[in-house]
């Protein structure tokens, strides 16, 4: 992540972060937005008792968490898992794909410019967050004709090469369908099986987001500027799931729901 705040985070914001260490009572994370450390009490990880932490959290695997309480004196963030639902998963998930994707498209304007990344994305960035929240908007708005780069102050030579990239990269979603997608498996491992058909779903396609309902039951949505689009990749992404599980001796089944 280039995009690193300064400060701290506000009391009630949705975080991404990444594990770092799991303790008895409670799990230490790096926040990735600004690069400071958390943490998550056990009573906060789940409802109900816990037996078992690592049941819950994985050292290395990103978790979306919520700002309880800041002490900055001391430096101290206190986080929670529990406390987000599955609608601010998604939210979250689909905002730092988002930030992947400029950034993906800041790094080819650096290599075609033969600039370093960190600089231009500097430069960049400065020039835009003073008009904008985030530089995702500000790029939705160039791709849809709304705004020219070259208005907000930046060079010209790198305003042809990054409105083209975003041109290329970023399109209107025009529609979201959805389906449920059931996996199983009395495999030993099942669960990490499940893990990786998931892993397999969610690779095909950055449009995809994945949302679990319980009892095996998982809601797919695909996000596409036409219905055949979002046909053709909610079929690929379900279908690679799937053919992993059928593989190694699961249960794959995908039915399709209304709209979203």
């Amino acid at each position: 992540m280039l995009l690193v705040k300064k400060g701290f985070p506000e009391e009630g914001e949705l975080l991404m972060c990444t594990v770092t260490n799991i303790q008895y009572h409670s799990v230490f994370v790096n926040i990735d937005e600004y690069s400071k450390t958390g943490l998550i009490h056990i009573s906060e990880i789940a409802p109900g008792r816990i037996r078992n932490i690592r049941a819950y959290v994985e050292e290395g695997k990103k978790v979306i968490c919520k700002v309880l309480k800041i002490d900055k004196e001391k430096g101290h963030i206190d986080l929670s898992l529990r406390r987000v639902n599955e609608g601010q998963k998604r939210a979250k998930v689909n905002e730092v794909k988002q930030e992947q994707k400029v950034e993906k498209i800041i790094e080819m304007t650096s290599k075609s410019l033969k600039k370093e990344l960190a600089p231009l994305f500097e430069e960049i960035s400065g020039k835009i967050l003073k008009k904008y929240d985030s530089l995702y908007k500000c790029f939705e708005d160039v791709a849809a004709d709304k705004v020219m780069l070259k208005d907000l102050g930046i060079d010209e030579k790198v305003t042809k090469i990054l409105t083209d990239g975003i041109k290329a990269r970023i399109k209107e979603t025009g529609v979201v369908i959805s389906g449920h997608l059931f996996l199983s498996s009395l495999a030993p491992n099942g669960i990490e099986l499940i893990k990786e058909s998931l892993k397999k779903l969610q690779s095909t396609s950055e449009n995809v987001s994945l949302s679990y309902l319980g009892s095996g039951k998982y809601n797919v949505t695909v996000a596409a500027s036409d219905y055949k689009e979002a046909e053709k990749v909610l079929e690929s992404s379900t279908e690679a799931a799937i053919s992993f599980m059928h593989s190694k001796k699961g249960m794959g089944e995908f039915k399709r729901v209304a709209k979203a």
